[in-house]
């Protein structure tokens, strides 16, 4: 049985004497880290430099940052009121100051996206790896603790313990470790607040040589609120959910994308007429759809699992049952609406959701015949920043090197594309961005670095458009590229095309796609917009009613923020108007309702027009 402790200094000074000073540490991804206990070992290697610890993880979760006024005045009481009394990351801090002490070191395979771009320490301690080596590059560096957040259940008077949200590299390092080929301790710390998920993650009290439980160390688990959904992000998943197959197998990656496609999916199972009639306004060059309902249902294969995934099952749309199974996730991530809904699953519901190795969630190694078997038309979708014409996707780092994120299980899904029939990767893409004042296409002709090269060209999905590109020359990628990229890019993009040899000098880019604006998104989702089939937040919001009626109104004032020339008139329709009780009601949650001075007044005047603005939109 494992050794009970209360005190994570104590749990601590355990492992020291047990394991010794040279400490290779593997945290969970994301939420299952292990924050007293990880910083009680911070605290000791600070204070003793004899002691070399080395944190191998990823995803390190911090609590949002406000960078200006209004941004600091609307997300500060949200963050008391989700983040209050979450326990930072005592490493974090010194970490993005360059500031650890030479006996000390963090390595990561995976960023919390853009979160650490110019930290040097960050960015030369980074692993490039797909998600599913990692397990491996710590059993290559002498991983001797893993330390890790834990649901506690007592079954006729002996207590268990469950992964929970990350049985993805944890339960792939202890078959290593049952097999011979790792040795090391397993250390828990029980939070009350987290699911016990059942499953291959369920295990008894003689997996961990230690276990911290005390009420002086629970916490409220890290829950990052739902973010809206934009209309951009809904194009793109009302695209995507029209190439899901009925009866096939779904992956999802990473946000409001992710939202967007699974509201996607739930109204074309619920009203088909209404989802066709929207993508064929979105669409009207009549892309090939898939528009019916989900007779059979699909079934969920994903490395992350999160509320999404819930409202699908809600709707009847994941119901495609694998060995009893709906859902294989390997780690989750989510508002604490999503953790409560787990924790309120009566057994039965629960036992259909299964937490699995990240080895079982992005490969068909181990037991293939089996997964190939369950993964029937498999539909992966996954995000990517910016794609080349020739198909190739770059979705974790810049030209320059720097890392906005990590390659994750991205790279392992495609492959899983091409190996399994009838499977198809689909990677989605906002057409543009904006980059200070200055609008850039997230299409370009070449790129210093790819994440997917262009031979795994398979789908991309903008707000435009499909493009198949699967099994085609290049001039037709291109031309399918063309097709989807906003117009306002096109021609310049054709010109570098054929400048270099790869479309015919005659080619023109047909008449039905030359409008791609937004503007034509906004007016083609407007109606099933008004009607409530795309809501802001379509599962849920910790945010009050009043910040929801707040945040189109930011993102808008945002907007023409980049573009300063249409401050001025947004400025003087804001001092002329007359607010109403509603937005009087937003004024004061942000502390403008009484301006003390003129730079308030200013401030007071353009979230007023922008809150008018935003509801005509």
């Amino acid at each position: 049985m494992p050794k009970l402790f209360s005190d994570p200094e104590a749990v601590v000074e355990d492992i020291i004497r047990d394991v010794g000073t040279d400490l290779v540490v593997g945290l969970p991804l994301g939420l299952g880290k292990a924050n007293h206990i990880v910083n009680a070992l911070y605290a000791r290697a600070v204070a003793d430099r004899s002691i070399r610890l080395t944190f191998f993880s990823a995803l390190t979760l911090e609590k949002p940052r406000p960078s200006n006024l209004l941004e600091r005045r609307f997300i500060s009481p949200v963050i008391e009121r989700l983040f209050g009394a979450y326990p930072d990351l005592a490493y974090a801090d010194p970490l993005r100051a360059n500031q650890l002490p030479p006996n000390v070191q963090v390595i990561e395979f995976f960023f919390l996206a853009g979160r650490w771009l110019h930290v040097p320490s960050a960015q030369q301690n980074y692993i490039s790896a797909n998600y599913t080596h990692a397990s491996s590059y710590l059993l290559a560096r002498g991983l001797n603790v893993v330390t890790q957040l834990v649901a506690k259940r007592v079954v006729d008077g002996v207590p268990r313990y469950s992964l929970s949200c990350n049985t993805d590299t944890t339960l792939d390092v202890l078959r290593a470790r049952a097999e011979g080929r790792a040795s090391f301790r397993l250390i828990g710390q029980v939070n009350s607040e987290l699911p016990f998920m059942p499953g291959a993650g369920d295990l008894p009290g003689e997996e961990f040589s230690a276990i911290l439980e005390s009420p002086e160390t629970e916490f409220p688990l890290f829950a990052p609120p739902s973010e809206p959904v934009t209309d951009t992000k809904y194009a793109i998943g009302l695209h995507a959910a029209g190439l899901v197959r009925d009866g096939g197998t779904l992956q999802i990656g990473i946000g409001q994308v992710s939202d967007a496609l699974a509201q996607g999916l739930i109204l074309r199972h619920r009203d088909g007429a209404q989802f066709k009639t929207t993508v064929k306004r979105l669409a009207p060059n009549g892309a090939p759809f898939e528009t019916a309902p989900f007779e059979k249902g699909l079934y969920g294969v994903s490395e992350m699992l999160f509320e999404a995934f819930i409202g699908l099952i809600d709707a009847g749309v994941l119901k495609r049952e694998v060995d009893g199974v709906l859902l294989h996730g390997a780690f989750f991530l989510g508002p604490k609406s999503f953790y409560r809904a787990l924790r309120e699953m009566t057994p039965e519901q629960l036992a259909r959701i299964q937490m699995m190795p990240v080895s079982f969630t992005n490969e068909l190694y181990g037991d293939e015949d089996r997964k190939r078997r369950a993964r029937v038309d498999a539909r992966f979708v996954n995000n990517t920043m910016m794609a080349t014409l020739m198909g190739a996707a770059v979705s974790d780092g810049l030209d320059n090197g720097q890392v906005v994120s990590g390659v994750g299980g991205q790279y392992n899904f495609v492959a899983q594309a091409f190996a399994l029939p009838g499977a198809r990767s689909i990677l989605t893409l906002e057409a543009t961005r904006q980059s200070g004042s200055r609008l850039q296409s997230n299409i370009l002709w070449s790129y210093g670095h790819e994440t997917i090269p262009r031979h795994l060209r398979d789908i991309v999905v903008t707000e435009y458009g499909v493009a198949d590109l699967r099994g085609k020359s290049d001039a037709d990628v291109i031309a399918a590229m063309l097709q989807v990229a906003d117009s306002r890019f096109q021609d310049e993009l054709t010109r570098r095309a054929k400048d270099a040899g790869k479309l015919p000098a005659n080619f023109a880019i047909p008449s039905a796609y030359r409008q791609n604006y937004p503007d034509r998104i906004a007016e083609a989702l407007r109606p099933a917009r008004q009607a409530g089939l795309l809501p802001l937040f379509p599962f849920g919001s910790d945010f009050t009613d009043v910040e929801q009626r707040l945040i189109p109104a930011l993102q808008f004032l945002q907007e023409v923020q980049r573009s300063p020339r249409r401050l001025p008139a947004l400025l003087w329709q804001g001092l002329r108007r007359q607010p109403d009780a509603a937005d009087a009601q937003c004024l004061a949650r942000l502390g403008l309702d009484k301006p003390a001075n003129w730079s308030e007044r200013l401030y007071r005047a353009l979230v007023s027009a922008a809150l008018a603005k935003s509801r005509i939109a």
